[in-house]
């Protein structure tokens, strides 16, 4: 089974604002586009995704991330996110009508294509299904099959909320990659200590100093 994933990205300018203990105005723009730049470029190298749909009206990060190989959808409804990815999705279905598609965040730079292969293949099993993120409050995945809605609930409590409109709760080890996204500094530097990307490897080098390179374990130091 092959998915489609559909990946949001707030216009820039106002993303990531929670990260402002360790990155100014100014810095976290570019913190955002790397982050995203290497949650795309990961999804798109894992064997279980046929194709990845970013969502959003920021020319900059559609640009870079259509470089990346990543389809831009546009988000026409301007309704806040669970909006922009019920239009993505629905965009998506609009060809592949029976296409199985999961809605991935944006913010997640340590993204391992193997841990995200489990992740998927663990959600085939369920008609909707979702994985909590590392803090358990909130989701980083939302998986349906090619016959369901998506029907996100993304936001405060998200990972409540997705259980209480019936989607399955995954419950996996060895996935952390998948589940560590990125809104403070504390989130950053757990990701960092998982390994992330060249992308948001380079940024936070020009934010917090040199980044260790990746072991081949994929992990830093490793």
């Amino acid at each position: 089974m092959l998915w489609t994933l559909v990946v949001p990205v707030k216009p820039l300018a106002r993303a990531k604002s929670r990260l402002s203990d360790t990155a100014d105005e100014r810095v976290r723009p570019g913190l955002a586009l790397a982050f995203a730049q290497d949650t795309v470029a990961a999804a798109l190298a894992c064997p279980a995704v046929a194709d990845v749909a970013v969502v959003t009206d920021d020319p900059r990060a559609g640009r870079e991330l259509a470089a990346l190989g990543a389809g831009v959808v546009p988000d026409e409804p301007g309704g806040g996110l669970n909006a922009a990815l019920a239009h993505a999705a629905a965009a998506v279905r609009a060809s592949r009508p029976e296409s199985p598609v999961a809605a991935l965040n944006a913010d997640l730079p340590a993204l391992r294509p193997m841990e995200l292969t489990r992740v998927l293949k663990a959600a085939a099993q369920f008609p909707r299904a979702f994985l909590p993120d590392a803090a358990g409050i909130g989701t980083t995945l939302l998986a349906v099959a090619g016959n369901r809605e998506l029907n996100p609930a993304f936001g405060t409590d998200s990972r409540a909320r997705h259980r209480a409109s019936g989607a399955v709760e995954l419950h996996l080890d060895a996935v952390d990659s998948v589940r560590q996204d990125v809104d403070t500094g504390d989130d950053l530097r757990a990701a960092l200590a998982l390994g992330v990307g060249p992308h948001t490897a380079g940024a936070a080098a020009r934010l917090l100093g040199p980044v260790p390179p990746l072991g081949p374990a994929g992990r830093r130091g490793a």
